[in-house]
This record gives C-alpha cells, structure tokens and sequence, in this order.
C-alpha cells in the first residue's frame, strides 16, 4: 500500500544571512525554470505537466530514464522529477549517470517507503524525495524549497568567498575548492557546507540543519541530514573516516572545525 508523506513547511527555515521571513515568502518565477518530469506511467507523467505548466514552469518530459539523458543532454534542465519504477534504465541508475555529468537538483518520486530504498537514492546523489501518492502542492512546495537554494546563491548581490585553510567556498562562482582542487557538489551538500562554515566551531543539531538546508520539516529528516553528511566527507576530507573539518559532536549534532586540526 502507498503512504502518504506529509510534511509542514519550518518556521524557522533561514539562511545565516538571510530572515526567515524573506525565504518563506520569496519565490523563484516560474517562468525561468524547465523541469524534466521522468516517469513512465503516463497518467501521471501527464498530470505532473499540466499542473507545472498551469503554474509557468517549462516542462520536458520522459518516459524512462534513457530518454531522461537524452534530454537533459540535449537542452538546458533546472530540476528534475525523478521515477525510481522505470523499465530500461530505473531511477538509480538514471540518477547516478546525472550526477556524473551535471549537479542539476534532483527530486525522487517513489512508491517505495524503505528506507534502505530511500537512502540510497541520496547516496546516489539525489536531493529530496517525495513519496507517492502526493498532491501537487507538495510537489511545489518541495520544488520551490530547492530552487530558492540554489537561486539564492546565484542571484547574491555580493560575492561571498569563505575560507578555512584549505576549503574555499565561493558563493559568486558556486564553487568549492579543497587542497587546490574544485570538488563538485550536490546543491543541498553545497548549502550544507556553507552553513556550517557560517556557524563554525559550535555544534549544530541535526534537526536544525535539515530545517534551514531542507528548508522543512519532515519525519526521519535526520537520516537524511548523516546521509548528506557522509557524502559531503567523502568529498572534502582526506580521510573520511577520520574527519578533521566535519566532525560529529556526539549527542549535540555536527560542527565545522574552522582550525582543520585532528584533535590529539
């Protein structure tokens, strides 16, 4: 049987340099995004289209994940709504060939409610999830939620560059370098990075970090947030397992070591 996600937007979803009151009712127009709506059942597929189209968005469409990389290839794609179901070239598979070409934001539609399922769709490099069956409003909501991430950091009226020995983060550029090399992040691990390097040196609740990177609150958000973490590790850390800029505090959440000094 399907169930239902149900989710309510945070109150306290803010940006360390922004209020949250001017991200809850900001807005990305419509009419400068073109989403790509992967799905094989047509009902669905078709629905989804209308709907977006109805509020402004340019919609692409495909029937499996083969046409998905087709047209993404093909043409410029700012999201994308993802079936895991797929015949041919299923969700996963279609997400990892994207996240080897392109860190564009994906968004996993999803009968399936295991979590093992889940997670892994964020290992592969996935954003979000969404859970069927849904209502479109909370397919805008989610898809609104991403965009302002990503719009926000593309449209700052001044450039922001963080440094911490040898991270770099350029919000002008939307670049991470660490030891030299650009790294390329996923947008929800590149909002998870800067917050924390915005905060540095104190811990951060888990809870609190998927409300202001997320940008809502959801049950099972957490895993979520180790998730993202792990793969952010992977990342920037020369040594994952022993992590000396992203370290676990336990019982309190996650801090960014601004020194990058591995404690004695």
């Amino acid at each position: 049987m399907y169930q239902t996600l149900t989710f309510h937007r945070a109150e306290s979803f803010t940006n360390p340099t922004m209020t949250s009151a001017t991200l809850l009712k900001s807005t990305v127009p419509a009419n400068n995004i073109s989403i790509l709506v992967v799905d094989d059942e047509e009902p669905l597929r078709n629905l989804l289209q209308i709907s977006l189209q109805r509020q402004g968005y340019h919609v692409a469409i495909a029937r499996n994940g083969r046409e998905a990389l087709e047209v993404a290839a093909a043409r410029k794609i700012d999201l994308v709504l993802l079936d895991i179901m797929m015949p041919e070239l299923d969700g996963f598979a279609t997400c990892m060939e994207l996240r080897k070409r392109s860190d564009i934001p994906i968004v996993m539609l999803t009968a399936l409610n295991r979590p093992d399922d889940i997670v892994h769709g964020f290992n592969l490099g996935a954003d979000d999830y969404i859970t069927k069956p849904f209502t479109f409003r909370e397919v805008e909501v989610r898809l609104q939620a991403i965009l302002r991430r990503v719009y926000w950091s593309q449209e700052r009226a001044e450039p922001s560059v963080l440094t911490a020995n040898e991270i770099i983060l350029n919000d002008d550029t939307h670049e991470v370098s660490v030891r030299g090399e650009i790294v390329h992040l996923t947008p929800i691990e590149y909002q998870l990075l800067r917050y924390l390097m915005t905060t540095p040196d104190r811990p951060i609740s888990k809870d609190t970090l998927f409300q202001h990177v997320w940008g809502y609150d959801m049950a099972g958000g957490t895993n979520l947030v180790e998730v993202a973490m792990r793969r952010l590790r992977e990342k920037v850390e020369q040594d994952p397992s022993q992590p000396v800029y992203l370290l676990t505090v336990r019982g309190a959440g996650y801090k960014f070591n601004s020194d990058g000094m591995r404690a004695s």
